[in-house]
């Protein structure tokens, strides 16, 4: 696959443009990777407020991590299937400011991106306000994967896409998420997803 050809003139100015502010580099290439960071605190935050309240609750916060493995999972074999060469190998000549990517490190669809929207959808199930702010985070990241020299545009949207499909899916398993943690917290993983809600008479 030949990702120049689909939007490689979007590529090139979002590039061009990296190459007159240099002032964001440094902020964009941390945040890449601490916006990762900012998400499973979320995810631990809510994580740990769920353990006092009802199993449905918890059920959507332990989906949050699970759809995170399995869009990165789905993402890879995507990857290998495609087999979409780095943008960077594409245009050797054009500077970029993330170093260039073993040749083997294919380029569709971002793993960063579909692992971050993924997230942000999942605990969008949980919260409102925490999914809004990891919506937040996942557009940076996202911005910052092209803005680096490491993708393509339509890199960036695919793995959008991938990553909101698989973290939905949430929303058809919380039944067996929820009866999963009725029977954890009958048992010895108590600690882990806290006890069972005693509805007030």
């Amino acid at each position: 696959m030949d990702g120049g050809a689909i939007d490689g003139g979007w590529y090139l100015k979002v590039t061009g443009f990296a190459r007159h502010t240099p002032w964001l580099h440094g902020f964009l290439q941390i945040f890449c990777n601490a916006g990762l960071l900012l998400l499973a605190v979320l995810a631990g935050m809510l994580w740990w407020r769920a353990r006092h309240q009802a199993a449905t609750r918890m059920a959507a916060v332990l989906w949050v991590p699970t759809a995170v493995l399995l869009a990165y999972g789905v993402s890879n074999l995507v990857k290998v299937a495609v087999r979409e060469p780095r943008p960077c190998i594409r245009y050797p000549t054009v500077p970029t400011v993330a170093t260039c990517d073993f040749a083997t490190d294919y380029s569709f669809p971002s793993n960063h991106v579909t692992i971050v929207v993924a997230a942000a959808i999942a605990l969008l199930i949980v919260s409102r306000r925490a999914g809004l702010a990891a919506l937040a985070i996942a557009l940076v990241i996202g911005f910052s994967r092209v803005y680096l020299g490491a993708h393509y545009v339509h890199d960036v949207f695919a793995a959008a896409v991938l990553g909101a499909v698989v973290a939905v899916c949430g929303l058809l398993t919380r039944g067996p998420l929820t009866t999963l943690v009725d029977r954890m917290r009958a048992g010895r993983l108590r600690p882990l997803v806290g006890t069972a809600v005693v509805p007030l008479t």
